[in-house]
């Protein structure tokens, strides 16, 4: 049996300048990620919105979003 997970992460009321710097910040995390498991960034009017996908380990999709959200915070953090 084949299980997907689907985690959808929305920040609201994000300026576009402080959206854009955040994607930046996670290009490189964005490379080489695990098999089975995928993130896609996008900015929707004034949300950021992070799409992740995980076809196999649920752990490790876990882990990936909590330090995809250590990474937002710290990102967030530098440019205020």
């Amino acid at each position: 049996m084949s299980l997907t997970c689907q985690v959808q992460v929305i920040l609201n009321n994000i300026s576009k300048e402080k959206a854009d710097t955040v994607k930046k910040a996670l290009e490189p995390d964005n490379v080489n990620f695990p098999e089975g498991l995928s993130l896609y960034v996008e900015k929707i009017d004034n949300r950021l919105v992070f799409n992740f996908e995980c076809k196999e380990n649920m752990k490790k999709l876990i882990g990936t979003i909590d330090e995809v959200l250590e990474h937002i915070q710290i990102a967030l953090k530098v440019i205020e």
